[in-house]
């Protein structure tokens, strides 16, 4: 059985998803079966460019419905902490490298669904079951923590600040 990964998001985030799986259920399907069903009318499908375009819009389409449901069933619906003192799930983290505080990097800790709702908003995303991730879950401000990197290198990060997301 395969675990599945729940997924953070604004109340927001939630209903524009869920309006983008209603609008492809209710007008895209229809509307790619109908240039499915015109383009097989054209007669020769091996050699019918049009109908091979339909076909392919149609299995990207399919793919999304199944990626946002997915998505919606395994979401956690919620408002980012409005003042928090710890690192948790909707908070922006700014991070030092090594003791360094000219390395830092802020990012959300959360999912990058939240993100892609917004196209104006541009920082990082790690969820809370990545490295990184999970080393910050529940640290405060000064606190020094580490993960393990991919490559299987330690490093030690510094939290200099948390902040709630507001997206």
């Amino acid at each position: 059985m395969v675990e599945q990964e729940t997924v953070w998001l604004t109340r927001d985030a939630f209903e524009k998803l869920s309006n983008e799986l209603d609008h492809l259920k209710t007008h895209g399907r229809p509307e790619v079966a109908a240039k499915i069903a015109a383009a097989r009318e054209e007669g020769d499908l091996s050699e019918n460019g049009g109908y091979h375009a339909a076909r392919d819009e149609q299995g990207q389409m399919e793919g999304r419905i199944a990626q946002l449901e997915q998505m919606l069933r395994t979401a956690q619906v919620g408002d980012a902490p409005a003042d928090p003192n710890e690192v948790c799930v909707g908070t922006l983290v700014t991070i030092a490298y090594f003791d360094d505080e000219d390395d830092t990097e802020t990012f959300l800790l959360g999912s990058r669904e939240m993100l892609a709702l917004d196209e104006e908003i541009e920082t990082h995303v790690f969820s809370p079951q990545s490295p990184l991730g999970g080393a910050v879950l529940g640290a405060a401000k000064g606190d020094k923590v580490s993960y393990k990197a991919p490559n299987g290198r330690n490093i030690e990060v510094t939290i200099l600040d948390v902040a709630p997301f507001e997206g």
